[in-house]
């Protein structure tokens, strides 16, 4: 699978490889995120989950695989009334809904559904040598999977139309609008996004989801008022809980607690 996993700690790595064509998108890194999500929120032990490209490629990814002739095509009305259930579950919406914190670490070029892929992250940590483009308008078809009202709930609707008619995004720019948290030299890029992994890590993980939860949702919901209220319900489940009980008290005591994700 081209898609590689692996764990540190509570920290899940999940790394685009495609190294030969610089980590270019295809329907196998969606079947991998279709595959390994589920495993990973399942599994109690990951906290948070990395999403970056293979060094050895020399980007995040370059997007799709334009390469191939069927790329942005199909071959009817028929087969593409078909294929839209399957495209509801496409990478975008399986990253976002994915229901533990996630960070993308965009070591270079994030080009199309490489850079939706990102938007589709909670946080971003960049390497300064990280550029994010959006080349399908000029392809003569357009951001797809929600790509721009995504990249605008990060940057606004301006900065996100200059990003869907094809002015590129540099590292420098997306820290400043936003869109990255962190921007580290290139050779510290991953050590800057373990560090935000494991601090994410070691919060009690049940507050991590939902507090997740409540900032995706609420952003959703048009009425602020209704937002609070759902958050009602989720902070009094939360107070209710053995990480909160235990983490109070480790604050009366001024020692730290000790966390079970119970």
């Amino acid at each position: 699978m081209p898609l590689l996993c692996d764990r540190t700690g509570h920290v899940a790595v999940l790394t685009l490889s495609r190294p030969e064509a610089r980590n270019a998108w295809d329907e196998d890194f969606n079947e991998g995120l279709r595959t390994l999500l589920p495993e990973l929120e399942a599994d109690s032990d990951v906290r948070c989950v990395i999403l970056t490209g293979d060094e050895a490629g020399g980007a995040f990814s370059a997007g799709a695989n334009l390469a191939k002739k069927t790329t942005h095509t199909v071959a009817s009305p028929a087969e593409f009334i078909e294929k839209i259930p399957s495209w509801q579950h496409f990478a975008a919406n399986l990253i976002s809904d994915f229901a533990k914190p996630t960070i993308a670490a965009v070591n270079g070029l994030a080009i199309g559904i490489g850079s939706i892929a990102t938007y589709s992250c909670d946080m971003i940590v960049a390497s300064d040598r990280a550029e994010w483009r959006a080349p399908q308008v000029q392809l003569g078809v357009m951001p797809a999977y929600g790509g721009s009202p995504r990249l605008a709930r990060w940057v606004g609707k301006g900065n996100a139309m200059k990003s869907a008619l094809g002015w590129p995004i540099d590292a420098e720019e997306a820290y400043r609008i936003g869109l990255a948290q962190w921007v580290a030299p290139h050779d510290q890029m991953m050590d800057q996004a373990m560090e935000v992994a494991n601090r994410i890590a070691g919060l009690p993980p049940l507050a991590t989801r939902l507090a997740k939860e409540s900032l995706n949702r609420g952003m959703d919901i048009p009425n602020i008022k209704d937002a609070s209220v759902a958050d009602i319900y989720r902070f009094a489940a939360l107070s209710q809980t053995e990480d909160s009980i235990e983490a109070h008290q480790a604050w009366r005591d001024r020692r730290e607690p000790d966390i079970k994700g119970r």
